[in-house]
């Protein structure tokens, strides 16, 4: 049975019969089968567009996944609600503007998709709907004028900029447009040949480089509001009109875009519409229990006036400005629409017509029980489906339900013996008792708690300093010393130009560094302000020596540790299984790329023999978690116990419940050993362990008890590395002498960190983010009541809840108190360490379901706690806690998708230590995603590195900076070891050619210096391939400046394989044409070569005592190239000893 049949089957089914006949004005249905009741009538009806009205945002979200799975993705729309509050200094997302603008335009131009799901607080919402033009269709071979696209797209609200990363942003490079819609997946590049597009591609954020060809793109506007016609006029009229709203008028009468812009659109517009008054004639309306849309609608009313008063005062504006409000009366928007209208109502309702014969389907929890309540569904005729999230996880469920003797039968098969899967990610399990049909949802099936979120594998590679490398920044000359960066900087080298990195140093001496040497250079991480060094002197290499010999003291343990390391018997486990895969193709989310990476190098280190000490350092949110669940169950398939560490008891039995519902399918023994746990059940565990009964433990310090003992550990996982203290460290380091080890943190504490960057411990960076989050909205600034106030009203108003921060038990009561005074309608709940352990668990699962609005709490949610509908956080006297908890604690909000704020406050009028105001300036300034490591290198530099194994603290670090700091620790580790030290052999290269990336071609400076980068440290000549690949599909054509520049590359790679370490030239002209020269040394040449040489190029010289050789070419139009052909037709030093004649 599939999903037309379904369907078919329902048609017949009265209440569906009834929906579809607009004199019956109510039908009954279950929740859990609202979604198939309406996409039944959809299939059947001839109706052009259906629209279905949501008291809250959640049912609208449910309702549109479950439809669009039914029907496809193509057939159902969303009608977002605005995530901003009227007067709030904030845009809407782009996102959620984008999608409005879109659905809008789709129905006044009569393509909408057949069903629009929407709830009330979006339906009820003003419009500004006679700005909304036609969106900017593009497709290969079309004529365009790029100018005038351009500016088109920055009067739809496009924003320019010089490389494109996020939705709304457009720019040029040339003939090459890059655009990011704010309805699409990916950005797009548009590249023109002459007025013609050549090109219309999708690309990658990461690299900016093409993922796939596009036959055709809509661009819609990215802004609902726009400085355009009718709004101009409206603006110059309320000068006049309201005077108090002058310096905004203004704004959109100059055709400005600003932050919070929409917050105007009451006044701006000169019709009261909303998205009902544009359905095309003939649609249906269905309303879902519209008692409760009401009265949501009321509530929101109410919280706006409540709200608009506080936000109004930060535009310094006067009362008057809210007697306009964003939103109508539920019977102005619903009553008055000329749509045909059906009300969806409970079951129990008793005004409704019909009922549908439906009934959630309650999973046990245990895929074992589950799959026997199955078999005994299939045994009384029912046929069951049951629905997998994606076609990975469709494989895993038909080997599961083998295994478990359930018959799978194929789409074809129309038997009730069997189980049929289908497609789709449905939120709901739900029974149909007359028509004997039962759908099953995967995570029922599972076990699985479900957790509306999506990772997709978009988003940003780890950023090179480059990107924060400004004109006034501090850094590290190898050579010569601590330097202020002033910019790249042109200068004239006889007859051609080249492009230099000019450093200032003290008295304000200046070096000139060639831009193929910018790897000589490293960012300056270590104090705030540095003293310079003098240029010429022996300071620097006085500093250096005095760091060096310092290492030397630490080198000698260094090394020890590495080679007891690789040296122990550790364990190799076995390679992958299939069931290893199917735990990993259960994953619910798309794996990121660096999610992938660390699992592979996390597996390839297990299979080894030496133990792991491997650290993953990935921001709050980016998938830590199932990078140990994965590692965990390899450990277990070898027989071999596995410990989780983990700080607090709620991360602890938050951990339990996701491995559990991972790994209930496999005969696994999961435990956790916290305080949650009675002294009975205690010893149970503890006993279990012992008898090597338990295959995974997960537990808080009570792990590092002296009575806990393992049968046979092979894996420990410490998670929130940054949480456990130096006695905890010790005891790990007796626990893990020869086992693997997996340490997981957002903000790993200095020595971690450092000792991960020298190479003592392996490391693993996560950088990709999930999809459509957003960085959080962070305020620094004193407690003030109103502020909060107005934080938690919003939040309510968005239908999220609100962690309170307030880190001292002794009066965690009396705030929460207050704040029920402050927001009388807020439901509030208090958590703190000290609580009972039953209690603590029944709040925090009661405020999971959503029986509290706001948690105040201590610091005991910093670790690792997930509830996605928490989008704001306060935090009281922030100015108390570490630069890392912070961190934590903001992460632990926007984890949906949904917009978060942050709010942290110190006490009013105190003085902030210099520390503290560094860490509260460095969080507030670090809000984009990923910043978690940018953070801790930051709290390396407040706090100081210390020595690595020691515990007094160093200056060395900053007088020389982190960077070089480690690489002299690597370089002294490698010297001791043996080892040789890896580096490129510098080529220096003068060549009179104009060899630079030209302004024009490359705009961005850190652009430029990253692509200087990338040619300098090239080893191999496809290196420079893909670079010269790479520019073209960004930048487009290839200048000749730059074009020399990468030949250039070419022959400092050919250069290093024959040991050339100088190559200079020049030209001369004569009568008949040019004529141009070449030096290199040193080379080898054989002596036919020789004579090759002096043969086909007249003039040349080879002095064979000094290995050096003069080339001489002819009428040569690309000599750069020439000589780069030249040397590949040469033997390389190593080919000229191996077929050398033996001596003996």
């Amino acid at each position: 049975m599939n999903l037309d049949s379904i369907l078919e089957a329902l048609s017949e089914e009265e209440a569906v019969v009834s929906l579809a006949k607009p004199s019956i004005p109510s039908v009954a249905v279950a929740d859990c089968a609202k979604a198939w009741a309406l996409a039944s009538y959809v299939r059947l009806s001839e109706r052009k567009t259906v629209f279905v009205v949501t008291p809250t945002i959640k049912e609208a979200l449910i309702l549109h996944t479950d439809m669009s799975a039914i029907l496809g993705v193509d057939q159902v729309g969303l009608f977002p609600a605005w995530e901003t509050l009227p007067f709030e200094r904030v845009s809407p997302s782009l996102t959620t503007m984008g999608q409005r603008v879109k659905v809008l335009w789709q129905l006044k131009n009569s393509c909408s998709p057949k069903v629009i799901v929407s709830p009330i607080r979006a339906v009820t919402q003003l419009l500004a709907a006679d700005q909304i033009n036609d969106p900017i269709t593009l497709a290969p071979k079309e004529i365009i004028d790029l100018d005038s696209t351009i500016s088109s797209l920055v009067q739809m609200g496009y924003r320019r900029v010089a490389q494109v990363e996020h939705r709304g942003e457009v720019a040029k490079r040339g003939s090459i447009l890059d655009v990011y819609p704010t309805t699409a997946d990916s950005p797009v590049r548009i590249d023109l040949w002459g007025d013609e597009i050549d090109r219309l591609v999708e690309f990658s954020i990461s690299d900016q480089l093409t993922v796939s060809e596009k036959q055709r793109i809509q661009i819609f506007p990215a802004r609902e509001l726009l400085s355009t016609g009718i709004i101009r006029e409206q603006a110059e009229k309320l000068v006049s009109i309201a005077p108090w709203g002058r310096s905004h008028w203004e704004k959109f009468i100059d055709g400005d875009s600003f932050d919070g812009m929409e917050s105007w659109l009451p006044w701006v517009v000169t019709k009261e519409e909303t998205i009902l008054d544009y359905l095309p004639k003939g649609s249906r309306l269905f309303i879902v229990n519209p008692e409760r849309a009401k009265s949501r609608m009321e509530e929101i009313s109410d919280e706006e006036n409540k709200i608009s008063s506080v936000l109004s005062q930060t535009w310094e504006i006067e009362e008057a400005a809210q007697r306009k409000k964003l939103h109508t009366s539920f019977e102005r928007s619903i009553s008055q629409s000329s749509a045909q209208k059906t009300s969806l109502v409970a079951p129990f309702d008793t005004e409704a017509s019909t009922t549908l014969d439906a009934q959630p389907w309650k999973a046990t929890g245990k895929t074992s029980l589950t799959s026997e309540n199955i078999k005994a569904v299939l045994n009384e005729g029912y046929s069951v489906q049951v629905s997998a999230n994606s076609l990975k996880s469709h494989h895993v469920l038909s080997n599961l339900m083998e295994r478990q003797g359930i018959k799978v039968g194929s789409p074809e098969q129309r038997t009730s013996e069997a189980v049929h899967i289908i497609d789709g990610p449905i939120s709901q399990s739900v029974m149909f008792p007359s028509r004997k049909i039962l759908v099953v949802t995967e995570d029922d099936f599972m076990g699985r708690r479900q957790i509306t979120r999506t990772r997709e594998t978009k988003g940003r590679d780890a950023k090179v300093f480059h990107e924060d490398l400004q004109a006034g920044s501090y850094v590290v000359h190898e050579h010569h010393g601590v330097a202020l960066y002033k910019g790249i900087v042109s200068q004239p080298l006889g007859s051609v130009e080249r492009d230099y990195l000019l450093l200032e140093y003290r008295k304000g001496d200046k070096l000139y560094v060639p831009t193929e040497q910018i790897n000589q250079i490293r960012p300056y991480t270590g104090g705030s302000a540095p003293a310079l060094s003098r240029m010429g002197g022996s300071d620097w290499d006085k500093t250096k020596t005095r760091v060096r010999s310092e290492i030397q003291k630490i080198v000698h343990e260094l090394v020890d540790l590495y080679k007891r390391r690789i040296s122990a018997d550790g364990y190799a486990f076995s390679p992958d299984t299939p069931w290893q895969r199917e735990v990993e193709d259960s994953f619910p989310f798309q794996e990121t790329p660096d999610q992938l990476l660390a699992i592979q190098e996390v597996k390839d280190d297990m299979e080894h023999h030496e133990p792991m000490d491997r650290l993953v350092c990935g921001d709050v949110g980016f998938g830590k978690t199932e990078i140990a669940l994965r590692a965990a169950f390899k450990a277990i398939q070898d027989n071999k116990q596995v410990a989780m560490l983990v700080p607090t008891t709620l991360l602890a039995q938050q951990h339990f419940q996701t491995f559990s519902s991972r790994l209930n399918n496999y005969p696994i023994q999961i435990e956790v050993l916290s305080r949650f746990l009675n002294p009975r059940e205690k010893t149970r565990v503890v006993g279990q362990l012992a008898a090597g009964k338990v295959d995974l433990v997960i537990g808080t310090h009570r792990l590092l008890s002296e009575d806990i003992a393992f049968d046979d550990l092979g894996l420990l996982i410490i998670d929130e590395e940054q949480r456990f203290g130096v006695k905890h460290k010790e005891k790990l380091k007796a626990l893990k002498s020869n086992i693997d080890v997996l340490t997981l943190s957002a903000t790993p504490i200095p020595r971690t960190l450092e000792m991960s960057l020298t190479g003592i411990r392996d490391l693993t960076i996560l950088n990709t983010p999930p999809v459509d989050r957003q960085p959080i909205l962070t305020f620094v600034g004193e407690y003030e009541t109103r502020v909060i106030v107005a934080a938690i009203r919003r939040e309510l108003l968005r239908e999220g809840q609100v962690f309170f921060v307030h880190n001292r038990v002794v009066d965690i009561d009396k705030v929460a108190e207050s704040l029920r005074n402050l927001v009388p309608e807020a439901k509030i709940a208090v958590a703190h360490g000290q609580m009972d352990e039953r209690k603590l668990e029944k709040v925090v699962t009661d405020f999971w379901e959503g029986f509290y609005d706001v948690l105040v709490c201590t610091t005991i949610i910093e670790s690792g706690i997930d509830m996605p509908t928490v989008n704001t956080l306060i935090v009281g006297s922030a100015d108390r806690l570490g630069l890392g908890q912070l961190h934590q604690l903001r992460g632990r909000v926007g984890r949906s998708g949904s917009r978060a704020y942050a709010y942290l406050l110190t006490p009013k009028g105190a003085l902030l230590s210099e520390v503290a105001y560094e860490r509260l300036r460095t969080i507030g300034e670090s809000t984009e995603l990923g910043s978690g490591f940018k953070i801790a290198m930051r709290d390396l530099e407040i706090r100081g590195a210390g020595n690595l194994l020691g515990l007094g603290q160093s200056g060395h670090v900053a007088s020389v900076g982190y960077d070089l700091y480690c690489q002299l620790v690597t370089e002294a580790v490698a010297t001791l070891k043996g080892e040789p030290i890896k580096s490129l052999k510098e080529v220096s290269i003068e060549l009179p050619v104009s060899a630079q990336i030209p302004f024009d071609y490359i705009s961005k400076e850190d652009l430029r210096l990253e692509a200087y980068r990338k040619l300098s440290i090239c080893n191999e000549l496809e290196d420079v391939a893909m670079i010269q690949s790479e520019w073209v599909d960004r930048f487009g054509p290839v200048p000749d400046a730059a074009s020399n520049l990468l030949s250039v590359a070419r022959l400092r790679c050919v250069a290093r394989k024959h040991g050339i370490t100088e190559i200079s030239g020049r030209n001369l002209h004569q009568s008949e044409g040019e004529k141009w020269v070449a030096k290199l040394s040193p080379i080898n040449l054989r002596p036919s070569e020789v004579v090759k040489v002096k043969r086909l190029h007249v003039g040349s010289v080879f002095k064979e005592p000094s290995s050096e050789l003069h080339i001489v070419f002819n009428r040569s139009h690309s000599p750069v190239q020439d000589l780069v052909d030249y040397l590949q037709g040469v033997s390389t030093t190593s080919e000229i000893i191996s077929t050398a004649p033996s001596t003996q």
